[in-house]
């Protein structure tokens, strides 16, 4: 449910060493991540379209959200700080990318032995879960879909979780 809650957007392409080949995104359509093989074709759509949000482990998750908003003057929520920004492409777009602390050690981050996620916004889940489990990464088997969207996890190389998010329809 956490996760769920902190889902938002900003620009960025990851998975290095994930991606070797073609994903089918929207419509059956192959999309090409740029420097892979398959990068020639004429669709460079990335896996990845934007960072939603970023989590990080805390001993005490009530004195740092304080001590960010005191001293860094972020406008903080019971679920994190949340960023607004326009898309370049979409200037009538609103995004959010939504900075949050999550108490450390309560398995928000499992089965990664590290305290830290990233969130990163996709088009197609299901389309990029299937390339990532085709690539051999280790992608988790569940899925989650809410009214904030669909969301996903896969390890990268160095044993970080990663979430991926879907935004709902018309967002």
């Amino acid at each position: 449910m956490i996760n769920k809650l902190f889902a938002l957007v900003l620009a960025s392409c990851l998975f290095a060493g994930c991606h070797s080949g073609p994903v089918t995104g929207k419509a059956g359509e192959t999309a090409a991540i740029a420097g892979s093989p398959a990068a020639a074709s004429d669709d460079t759509t990335p896996r990845v379209t934007g960072i939603g949000g970023i989590f990080f482990g805390s001993a005490d998750p009530a004195e740092t959200r304080e001590w960010y908003g005191k001293n860094l003057g972020l406008a903080i929520d019971d679920y994190g700080s949340p960023f607004e920004f326009r898309n370049a492409n979409d200037p009538g777009a609103v995004n959010y990318l939504r900075w949050s602390r999550c108490e450390t050690g309560s398995g928000f981050f499992e089965p990664s032995g590290k305290e830290f996620m990233i969130n990163y916004r996709v088009e197609d889940l299901q389309a990029v879960l299937a390339a990532l489990r085709a690539e051999g990464c280790e992608v988790d088997e569940r899925t989650e879909n809410s009214e904030l969207g669909k969301f996903g996890w896969v390890m990268d190389s160095e044993g970080n979780r990663i979430e991926l998010w879907q935004p709902p329809e018309g967002k």
